[in-house]
């Protein structure tokens, strides 16, 4: 089993209901009623949220299993607030949709605390990874 707390199994549950629930219904009622043809950016961008909201969904049952997905938003959201929005805000460049967007992004540090770092070292970095090749992997279902 895993040395995470209960605690913290019930706070990434809290992150991952306000990413399906919150950002849902931002991003659902435009996949579904949307009423003119998107471009290319556009369509990527929502589509690929309206994945990670319903992706999430599956973290409030299986919080530790789910991890990658807040992961991949920690990376997205630090990668963008580095390389665009402080280049943008030390220039004194930054737009109100960009301002909003970057304080929107921000709040990725809820994540950063949410995450139990301890798991995903132990995890995802020091942990041995899956064989290559194309060697059959045993069963987890046989006795």
């Amino acid at each position: 089993m895993s040395n995470v707390s209960g605690f913290r199994l019930y706070l990434l549950r809290a992150i991952y209901l306000l990413i399906t629930v919150a950002q849902g219904l931002n991003i659902w009622p435009l996949i579904l009623h949307h009423d003119k043809a998107w471009g290319m950016n556009e369509g990527v961008v929502i589509c690929m949220m309206g994945a990670l909201t319903a992706l999430s969904a599956f973290g409030l049952r299986y919080p530790l299993l789910m991890l990658p997905l807040l992961l991949w938003e920690i990376v997205w959201k630090t990668i963008w607030l580095i390389v665009v929005a402080i280049p943008l805000w030390l220039s004194g460049a930054m737009d109100k949709a960009t301002a909003e967007t970057a304080f929107a992004c921000g709040l990725v540090v809820i994540i950063y605390a949410a995450v139990p770092w301890g798991y995903v070292v132990s995890h995802y970095i020091t942990r041995s990874g899956d064989p290559w090749g194309w060697k059959t992997l045993p069963s987890a279902n046989k006795a």
